[in-house]
């Protein structure tokens, strides 16, 4: 895992962070699944093991991403489906190794019920992120910008990559620090398993 510099944002998002914090070891990482808890917990196998589902999805803070073109966004747009929120950076050797497999899994499983979202943040310039896409040849995967580090500052994700999973509610059920191949067998059971299962 990668760290990245702490930017000055920090301090303006330290409150909310700290009750991400006490949110997050508050939430028991076990699998919320009322339906079928105990297959989630099986199908946790290689390395999703080192994913964290938590007992109470955790509520996001309002925050303003932007785009390649520098339009504002918000994760509220992702509202009614699952989604995997990648948060990455192009000097991230971890991130960059894990891509091709994100880009895999985008192609196989996105629909109205999944998706997954890249967050770049900090310095990542547009022109250094289309020539990574183009050189890792990624066609099914668009990326956001975090360019000042405040919503990860917020999320409490001081090295990359980390991943999360919100519910349809926007809220944050499942996190995992660290790179993994998303399009293996055991990824895409899990995931699977996950948005069937479990009531957010």
């Amino acid at each position: 895992m990668t760290r990245i510099p702490r930017a000055t944002s920090l301090l303006s998002g330290l409150r909310f962070a700290l009750l991400y914090v006490a949110l997050a070891f508050g939430a028991n990482p076990v699998a919320a699944a009322p339906l079928d808890r105990q297959t989630i917990l099986d199908m946790r196998t290689g390395e999703m093991r080192k994913f964290a589902v938590y007992k109470s999805p955790i509520e996001l803070p309002v925050y303003a991403l932007i785009d390649m073109d520098n339009n504002d966004h918000s994760m509220d747009e992702f509202k009614g489906k699952y989604v995997l929120v990648n948060f990455w950076a192009t000097w991230c050797a971890p991130c960059r190794k894990e891509m091709p497999s994100l880009d895999a899994l985008q192609k196989k499983m996105r629909s109205d019920n999944f998706e997954v979202v890249l967050i770049a943040t900090g310095r990542n310039p547009p022109p250094a992120i289309r020539k990574f896409f183009e050189e890792a040849k990624l066609n099914s995967l668009q990326t956001l910008r975090d360019p000042t580090h405040q919503l990860a500052n917020m999320l409490c994700i001081y090295g990359l990559p980390i991943s999360i999973i919100l519910n349809p509610e926007g809220k944050e059920m499942a996190r995992m620090q660290g790179d993994a191949n998303w399009n293996s067998p055991e990824a895409v059971a899990f995931l699977q398993t996950l948005i069937a299962g479990t009531d957010g």
